[in-house]
């Protein structure tokens, strides 16, 4: 097969309508909006209906970063769906933006690790590009976590909201890839979890439903400690893989989990503010779609130029870890309005 380079060509990124801001959590919670802003940075978050399945609001990503990159759905080789929240237990939810796109029979497969999905992605795809499997894959982190949070739990309901972020990656002869660094370690999934309907229980019953057993638990001390390390630990070996360094990097583009995290990362890297592109106070923590909604926004803010390095770093439930040191190739134009809102 022929080995080539690869580079973004298209971004897109998509949310429901209906918002959930923190003035609605106080009258549900016992919380307040300096609380839950004081510790996450988070001000709003979209929510979908029940009509819109996580399909619907990835295709919504999806038809934006194809006009970004100025093709036909048909054009496509690939598609890639990073979600732990499918339309389905199966078929996987790339089969069904697919066929929404009206591109059946192209390949398709999801990836589920939680928040690192769209890091965990961009590596895959980049692969299958890099190595002429594809010529241009579709990849989108897509996710609904509002179906699977506890709105009684204030350590949960707060964080979440639903998005959909999407790239178009494409074959080229400058390679955009530099770098990445991934890790996962499952001997303690309790931290951050669903604990029912897999199969590692008994089948989901109206006891666990009525005790919310069906609804994500997490440890959030021990998460926020992980996270920090991680991220800083992933940043400095992608960098080195890469001969890259701190100083170097243009853009830093975190999962946006929580404010206190992105932070804490930023200072042990030593990225000025300025450089770290946050906008959790919208959106909140939308999982796998977080960081194609950040890089969408920045695209259409029209921030990124030829040549720029982009540290994209990301953690999640597994738990799991990564990091892609990114050269920005080409000069992408957002398929929305100029102030990066979609949906």
């Amino acid at each position: 097969m022929n080995h080539s380079g690869v580079r973004i060509a298209g971004v897109g990124h998509h949310v429901p309508h209906g918002v959930l801001t923190n003035a609605d959590l106080e009258r549900m919670l016992d919380t307040s909006d300096e609380w839950i802003t004081t510790r996450t940075g988070m001000k709003e978050r979209h929510i979908a209906t029940v009509e819109e399945p996580t399909s619907e609001i990835a295709l919504g990503a999806a038809r934006q970063a194809i006009a970004s990159a100025g093709i036909q759905a048909s054009d496509l080789s690939c598609i890639i769906v990073a979600t732990v929240t499918p339309d389905y237990p199966f078929p996987a939810t790339a089969c069904i933006v697919g066929a929404k796109l009206g591109i059946p029979g192209v390949p398709a497969f999801d990836i589920e690790i939680a928040c690192s999905g769209f890091i965990y992605g961009l590596t895959v795809a980049s692969s299958l590009v890099r190595t002429g499997v594809f010529k241009r894959v579709l990849l989108i982190g897509a996710e609904e976590l509002s179906r699977i949070i506890n709105y009684d739990d204030r350590s949960t309901a707060i964080l979440f909201g639903d998005g959909a972020g999407a790239v178009v990656l494409e074959a080229c002869e400058e390679d955009s890839f530099l770098s990445a660094e991934l890790g996962a370690d499952g001997s303690n999934p309790k931290n951050l979890y669903v604990e029912v309907g897999g199969t590692a229980t008994a089948p989901i019953s109206a006891d666990d439903i009525a005790t919310k057993r069906n609804k994500v638990v997490m440890n959030g001390r021990e998460v926020f400690r992980f996270a920090v390390t991680k991220m800083i630990e992933a940043t400095n070996i992608a960098l080195a893989r890469a001969n890259v360094s701190r100083q170097d990097v243009t853009w830093l583009i975190p999962h946006q989990a929580n404010r206190r995290i992105i932070d804490a990362a930023a200072k042990h890297l030593e990225m000025p503010s300025e450089r770290v592109i946050v906008n959790i106070d919208r959106y909140g923590n939308t999982s796998a779609a977080s960081i194609p909604i950040a890089l969408s926004e920045t695209v259409a803010a029209g921030k990124l130029k030829h040549g720029d390095v982009i540290l994209f770093v990301g953690f999640g439930g597994g738990l799991s870890w990564g990091a892609v040191a990114w050269r920005w190739n080409g000069d992408v134009k957002a398929a929305f309005p100029k102030n990066g809102k979609a949906g």
